[in-house]
Formats: structure tokens, C-alpha cells, sequence
């Protein structure tokens, strides 16, 4: 069963599906970019090269092809974040953390505490992830990552080992609730940890930080920011059977693609249920999603969103870019932004709501879409199948080498994958980030057309190439802007480290 749209005005466009009228103008938009594509690679193609029809259209061609080149680089920059020579002096004591969240959310605590016990001379103990009811994943840090290269790779930075000595846990009872607890607020700064929590280390000897997530500062001193830096673009490394998959996942996009250079575009959509639910945003309006969002809403988050006084306004959410975008929107956008049909695109979600209903449009635009379960073997997926973070780790990897990312939600995912991309190639993140209020304005306005929406998106897209370099300004996160803390600038003549590196 196919929408089908017909003009009634210019002003309005009206839909049919089983006899019932509703107004999509988003879907008109889908019609047009289909009939422009069709215009395309059909009507226009077969004219002589000397007719000016011809020409214009091999410019317009010409421009897609750009999509692949940089516009802006913003710089050289290189990687240039180098670990101790020296020994370490004597610890000072133990710090435990707990690292709760989501996949990035805890790649965040594991860096900050990295800093923290660096800077107070401090033995880290391996951070235990703590289960959470919305990801349910019980993975430990040596299921995720490379623990043993994790250690290595800072032995001259920080101690890091597997538990603490067992003299040390029979003055607690061999049980570590009986540790005392830092209830740290979030951000503190560095000094807060020099002043308030080493006094206490040094007495207790051992220490437990939860929970720990966003518990320090952006903003730190140079060798603080350096320990960061160490830690998430050397140290942390993915285990081995997932970073095998995702490597195996990225040959199989890039011989896909093989005919666009090994190309592809890497999608990361939020669509689940969980964050349409959280969104408090209105899609359909129908009453399954009603109902749907209704029971997500208490599974989840318990009376959080039916507290007396509480008023939630899903029209101001969606005009203020805070909806969740749907695999119809990102479709659309990505077509304006001229990514044709024979794009290949690697999706990393985890299971879209509705997805048979909401994933046709998207499908029907970009036939060449893959997701991890489309690429693997139910053989290879079965050992991450249950485990979110480990699934969301194969995502990671082949977004990271696509050759454009899109954002369509923030996030910690696409905060790290956008730094963790500058740090690999000079400093530019080729990044998709839309612009999501301007997007709402140009969706639910019957009257936009496909001309003038294309223009809105290649401005759009331009100006997201123009953000791919950004140095980080204060309060931002080091994490999504490592220069210049973790890179150095380089230009012909000479390299020149940066003055904030230590």
C-alpha cells in the first residue's frame, strides 16, 4: 500500500491512504524527491552533451560529487598527545569508580577518572560498570575494552590494576560498600578533587567515586586534559572479537560502496522507542502511538512524566529542534542535501519503533541502506546480540570510518564519534549536524517545495562541512573538540605544538 499525494492548491497537499484524507506535506516532499530523482537518471541523461539542459544538469552533478571533498579543513592538525618517560612515584592509594550509563557515557567516566587519579597520584582500580534498567547490559570494562592494553598503554601515566590488594580490603570486611563514598557534584573542577578528596585518600588509602559520570570540570590544566587525551584516543580500545566485527563490518561497507571509492555515509538514528517516548514529541498522533508512549513512558521513568503541575507541550518541543528525527525526515533531508539513490549508507540504531511502518519511506529513498544485522551473520552477531554497549561499540566502529557521519539526535554517541573522527583525519569531522529548528519550520509548512527545500539543505549541509573543524572553547568537551589539547598544528614550514598541551 502506497501513499499517493495530489495538489489541491499550492498551499495545500492532501493525502489518501485507505480512503482516510490527512494533510502529510512531509510526504509530498517525498513524492517530489522521488519524481527529482527519476528526472535525473532518466529523462535528462540520454540528451547530447552539447545541449544546455545537459550542461546544467552535469553541474548540478558535479556539485553532488563534492560531497566527498573537504570544504574546509580549518588547518593541519596532527595527533601528537605522547605518554611519560619516567617512572611513577609512590601511590597515594586506591580510587574505585563506578561508571554508569550508556556505552559513551561510561567511555566518559573511564577517561575523567583516568585524570583524576593521574593528577593525584593515585592507583585507579579498573571502573565497574554499573547495570542500568534502560540499557540492561552487564557487560564488564573487559568485555567492552582491551583491558590489558588499556593498562599498558598508561603503566607510565597512571597504575591501573584488577582489584585492590586483599591487606587493603580486610580492614573493609572484603566488602566494598564499607569504603567510604564520594558524593562528588557534577563538574567539579580538579582542585576539588586536590583539596577535598586526596586528604581523604591518604587517610583511607582506598576511596569509591559513585556515581562518577560528569563528575569533572571540561576546563583543566594542561596535564589533567593531557591524561584525557591519552586515555580516549590511545588507551581505550575496543576487545578484540568486537573490533574484529566492526573491522570485518567496514571491509563489507567499503566493498559495497566499492563503485563511490569505498565511500559510504554512516546514519546514526534515534528512533527507538525509548527516545520517542522520551521525547514527549508527536509523530503520527494516532492512538496506537498513544498508547505505545504512554506504556514506555512508565516502564521506564516511573510517574517522571505524570507529576501533578506538570505540563508538556510537544508543539514547542518539536519547533525548538528537541523531536527525535524520523527515518522519513532523515531521508528527505539527505536527498536535499543530494545524496542520490545509489548512496550506501550504514545505519547504526538500535530497534526503531514501528519500524516496518517508519523505515519504508527511508528504504524507498536510499534502497542501498545496511545495518550491522544486515552485513553480519547471525552466526557473527549472536555473541553481542543481548548486550547493548557491545552492539553500540560495533556501531561506533563503522561509523568511525565512514566517509560522512550524520547526527540526527544529540548524544554521547555522536559527541564522541564526532571528536574521536577529528582526531583521525587532521581535525575534520565530515559531520551532517542538522540544523533541527529550521528543519521543523521547512517540514510543516505545506507550502515548502522541493527546489527551495534543496536550497535550505545545501546550505545546511555547507554549513555543517564548516563546523567539521572547531577548536574547543571553554565548557566545551575535550572529548568533541580535541584541538588543541590533544592535537598539535602543523604547516609547511614547521610544527608547532599547541600552547595548551603540557
Amino acid at each position: 500500500m502506497a501513499w499517493r499525494c495530489r495538489e489541491l492548491r499550492l498551499s495545500r497537499r492532501t493525502w489518501y491512504l485507505s480512503g482516510k484524507k490527512e494533510i502529510r506535506p512531509l510526504f509530498c516532499l517525498t513524492d517530489m524527491a522521488s519524481r527529482d530523482s527519476k528526472l535525473v537518471s532518466s529523462k535528462w541523461m540520454n540528451r547530447k552533451p552539447e545541449t544546455p539542459m545537459h550542461k546544467s544538469l552535469i553541474r548540478k552533478l558535479v556539485n553532488i560529487s563534492t560531497i566527498w571533498k573537504h570544504y574546509y579543513k580549518g588547518g593541519q592538525w596532527k595527533p601528537c598527545i605522547s605518554n611519560s618517560t619516567g617512572g611513577l612515584p609512590e601511590s597515594n592509594g586506591y580510587i574505585y569508580v563506578e561508571a554508569n550509563g550508556g556505552l559513551n557515557q561510561q567511555r566518559t567516566s573511564i577517561c575523567n577518572a583516568v585524570a583524576v587519579a593521574g593528577y593525584l597520584n593515585a592507583t585507579l582500580v579498573i571502573p565497574n560498570f554499573h547495570f542500568h534498567s534502560i540499557w540492561r547490559d552487564p557487560s564488564k570494562f573487559s568485555e567492552i575494552y582491551d583491558e590489558e592494553y588499556f593498562i599498558k598503554t598508561l603503566e607510565n601515566d597512571v597504575r591501573i590494576v584488577n582489584k585492590i590488594p586483599e591487606y587493603i580490603m580486610e580492614r573493609f570486611d572484603h566488602n566494598m560498600t564499607n569504603v567510604y563514598n564520594f558524593r562528588i557534584k557534577a563538574w567539579s573542577s580538579i582542585h576539588y578533587y586536590r583539596d577535598t578528596v586526596l586528604p581523604r585518600l591518604l587517610d583511607e588509602l582506598v576511596i569509591r567515586i559513585s556515581p562518577f559520570a560528569n563528575r569533572l570540570s571540561f576546563d583543566a590544566p594542561p596535564a589533567v586534559q593531557r591524561l584525557r587525551c591519552l586515555a580516549n584516543y590511545r588507551a581505550l580500545r575496543f576487545s578484540t572479537p568486537i573490533l574484529s566485527l566492526g573491522e570485518i563490518l567496514v571491509a563489507r561497507m567499503r566493498e559495497r560502496s566499492a563503485r563511490d571509492g569505498g565511500k559510504y555515509i554512516s546514519v546514526h538514528l534515534r528512533f527507538e522507542e525509548d527516545m520517542v517516548a522520551f521525547s514527549c514529541c508527536i509523530f503520527d498522533g494516532g492512538s496506537k502511538e498513544v498508547e505505545d508512549m504512554k506504556a514506555a513512558r512508565e516502564k521506564g521513568w516511573k510517574g517522571k512524566f505524570t507529576k501533578p503541575g506538570r505540563v508538556i507541550r510537544p508543539g514547542a518541543i518539536r519547533v525548538n529542534g528537541k523531536c527525535p528525527m524520523t527515518p522519513l525526515e532523515v531521508g528527505l533531508m539527505l536527498r536535499g542535501m543530494g545524496f542520490d539513490n545509489s548512496t550506501f549508507i550504514y545505519l547504526a540504531s538500535g530497534k526503531i519503533y514501528d519500524a516496518e511502518r517508519n523505515m519504508a519511506p527511508l528504504l524507498e529513498m536510499f534502497p542501498n541502506l545496511l545495518t550491522k544485522e544486515m552485513l553480519a551473520s547471525p552466526e557473527e552477531l549472536s555473541p553481542f546480540k543481548n548486550f547493548s554497549s557491545r552492539m553500540a561499540a560495533i556501531d561506533y566502529t563503522v561509523c568511525l570510518h565512514s566517509e560522512v557521519f550524520v547526527t540526527t539526535q544529540g548524544g554521547n554517541f555522536p559527541h564522541f564519534l564526532i571528536g574521536h573522527r577529528r582526531y583521525l583525519y587532521g581535525g575534520h569531522s565530515k559531520t551532517v549536524k542538522p540544523d533541527k529548528r529550521k528543519l521543523a519550520l521547512l517540514f510543516d509548512n505545506p507550502t515548502t517545495g522541493w527546489k527551495s527545500f534543496k536550497r535550505h539543505m545545501f546550505i545546511m549541509r555547507s554549513h555543517s562541512d564548516s563546523k567539521g573543524f572547531e577548536l574547543k572553547r571553554p565548557n566545551d568537551s575535550i572529548y568533541t573538540f580535541p584541538c588543541p589539547d590533544c592535537m598539535c598544528f602543523t604547516n609547511k614550514s614547521n610544527a608547532t605544538k599547541s600552547s595548551s598541551a603540557p
